[in-house]
């Protein structure tokens, strides 16, 4: 036996200690392989939208909704199977509201009871029972695994359940019991979370959706550029963190930083006061339709260009900086005509709809004066030191990365970058050049160092690359010539803000490039299909989720209420059970309280994209893959233990 496999088999044999131990481990993880799997749930571009998140994650995209018709589907009215699909989304609410009506609550208490631990029996029964007593909550833990045990066929024991049901509404349990029911069944009818970028930006709490995410029992996150943004930010590089600021200042969200953050924005505040007291800020109004008062709004509408100004500012150092970026045509201030109040782009000459900049030096257009040094500096602190900030960050290191394989599904934000021939595209990072996969692990080697890197200038890059993915042409997270920011705001022409898309979006219609870029990243491409976001689908244009013959799936479809006006719906999220993969589209969320009160749920249509003619079992999974190699090695403990090499320890 070599060396480091009989350290290994001793090291293992203490975790097993017996032929006993060693051979039950191995009959245990030989009958998992044999359950159905789990279902995988997918999510993109959420962009803040708390409460449209909160709901689709309590529903799984009409999972919860699938199991109660499993069960009820016979027996029960669609309004009835509404009714307690509702109960187990929001179960203290829809209680409270139940108790206002129902005359006999306790008879209400009892029927809803004996659903509620059917519905929980079908929910659990691809899992062991090893696992469904993990996921039970502990004030009633032993009861409920009584009762989603029972066997239909053991009438002996009726009266026993009979009465353990009847007690919980006797002893004034059955309102916690069916709350801790709803949780359970949420939990369980979906066994992982895929969140394919974009948490960040627009919406008023992505803050929340954190929160809730590192409660969540299973999730991975493929970051988007958003995020991206916000972990630079986090990591103190000024080009991310005035991107940030004005981005919640645009949507009239800076209450995110201020109040939930705690990054303290008087400074910023009291400059653009005083900088841009008569200036109408014109070209700076606020998107959407923030919940904020007419003094609020003026407050924010001249912070918006201050901070706006600032970051033009710190971007054209950052250019010059890293003359390697190769943006130099991107140092926009220093292409303005200051006396004409005109800019130069390309050989053509625009007229500026803004032309007050009482903060820029002509002749320095990039320098900072010594209270905006101040002022960055400030705040360049208050995002390193936020504490609940940077516990997200790191809760997006741990759980994220730029791309993931998982089950034979590539899963990632925005596009593999490709050549105007099709093919992919090589890129220059820091004097090495990368492409498809190799460029995605050297950008999150990158990100990593700009949070971990002991050596300074090592972090100072990966502090700027973070800045480089979330608006680079090159970055696979943007895939765009060029963020369209400073024309947006100062030019009228619209042939200015045209920002022309990768390469990717074109080819990416055809079944050979998606068949080229997930055997780029070693998938077999018969089965397996690409999952993506970052550009929202169209949907009340006609434009289909579903190209290259149904090998990508786009789930961006506008979950962000700025962009719903555009796509005509209010998102997609994709299922992925035993059965095969479930596309979801969604009406506009309109409230917590709606959703409630009338009943209503966001899942409006499904697709089914692929049926398998056998159900997929755990012995077909990633995880699957795992539990045989646990198996080999247990079948070498054994057989070591057989031969006399280890001997036993019992």
């Amino acid at each position: 036996m070599r060396d480091i496999e009989s350290r290994y088999l001793h090291r293992l044999s203490e975790m097993f200690p017996t032929i006993a131990a060693t051979s039950t481990e191995i009959i245990n993880l030989q009958a998992i392989l044999s359950l159905p799997k789990g279902t995988e749930h997918f999510l993109t571009d959420i962009h803040g939208e708390d409460e449209a998140f909160a709901h689709v994650l309590k529903n799984g995209s009409g999972a919860v909704r699938r199991k109660v018709q499993e069960v009820f589907g016979n027996t029960l009215s669609a309004k009835d199977m509404q009714s307690l699909a509702t109960l187990i989304y929001y179960p203290k609410e829809k209680i409270e509201q139940i108790k206002k009506q129902e005359v006999h609550i306790e008879d209400w208490y009892k029927i809803t009871l004996y659903r509620l631990v059917k519905v929980c029996k079908a929910a659990s029964s691809k899992y062991t029972r090893s696992k469904v007593r993990k996921a039970l909550p502990k004030d009633f833990a032993y009861i409920i695994d009584e009762l989603i045990n029972e066997r239909a066929d053991d009438g002996d024991k009726d009266s026993y359940y009979n009465e353990i049901v009847c007690s919980i509404i006797k002893v004034g349990r059955a309102e916690e019991f069916i709350v801790a029911m709803g949780e359970l069944i949420q939990r369980l009818v979906v066994d992982h979370l895929h969140i394919v970028g974009d948490i960040y930006d627009r919406g008023p709490g992505p803050h929340k959706i954190m929160d809730k995410l590192m409660e969540y029992h299973s999730v991975d996150i493929q970051w988007g550029n958003h995020d991206v943004l916000w972990m630079g930010a986090a990591a103190g590089q000024l080009g991310c963190i005035t991107n940030v600021i004005r981005i919640c200042a645009r949507y009239g969200n800076l209450d995110l930083l201020e109040d939930c953050y705690g990054i303290n924005l008087l400074p910023l505040a009291t400059y653009a006061l005083n900088t841009y007291k008569d200036d109408p800020c014109t070209c700076f109004q606020l998107k959407g339709e923030p919940l904020i008062n007419a003094e609020e709004q003026e407050l924010n509408i001249k912070m918006h260009k201050a901070i706006s100004i600032l970051q033009f500012k710190v971007e054209g150092q950052t250019i010059k900086e890293r003359p390697e970026y190769k943006m130099a045509d991107r140092n926009l201030l220093e292409s303005v005509n200051y006396e004409e109040g005109t800019i130069t782009l390309r050989g053509e000459k625009y007229d500026l709809l803004d032309a007050n900049f009482p903060t820029i030096d002509p002749k320095n257009p990039n320098l900072l004066t010594k209270e905006e040094v101040d002022i960055l500096n400030r705040l360049e602190q208050g995002f390193l030191n936020c504490e609940k900030l940077q516990k997200h960050m790191r809760f997006l290191l741990n759980k994220g990365g730029l791309y993931k394989v998982y089950n034979n599904n590539l899963l990632f934000h925005g596009c593999v970058p490709l050549a105007k021939d099709g093919s992919l595209k090589e890129i220059e990072i820091y004097g090495q050049t990368y492409k498809g996969k190799a460029l995605y692990e050297a950008l999150e080697v990158y990100v990593r160092k700009g949070f971990f890197a002991l050596n300074d200038e090592e972090r100072q890059r990966g502090k700027d690359l973070m800045w480089y993915i979330w608006l680079h042409e090159n970055s696979p997270l943007f895939g765009k010539d060029k963020m369209a920011t400073f024309e947006r705001y100062f030019i009228a022409e619209e042939i200015t803000h045209k920002e022309t898309k990768n390469p990717y979006y074109e080819y990416i219609n055809q079944e050979e490039t998606a068949n080229m870029i997930l055997d780029e990243f070693g998938l077999i491409t018969k089965e397996a299909h690409i999952v993506n976001g970052h550009v929202p689908v169209k949907s009340k244009k006609g434009e289909s989720p579903l190209k290259s013959n149904g090998k990508v799936l786009v789930i961006d479809g506008g979950f962000s209420k700025a962009y719903q006006k555009e796509t005509g719906i209010a998102g997609y999220t994709l299922i992925y059970n035993s059965y095969g993969l479930i596309l979801v589209s969604h009406d506009p969320f309109e409230s917590k309280e709606s959703a409630i009160e009338k009943e209503s749920d966001i899942h409006s249509e499904t697709i089914v994209v692929k049926r398998t003619k056998e159900r997929k079992r755990v012995g077909d999974t990633d995880v699957g893959k795992e539990l045989l190699g646990q198996i080999v090695d247990l079948e070498k403990l054994l057989d070591a233990y057989r031969n006399g090499t280890i001997i036993e320890r019992g």
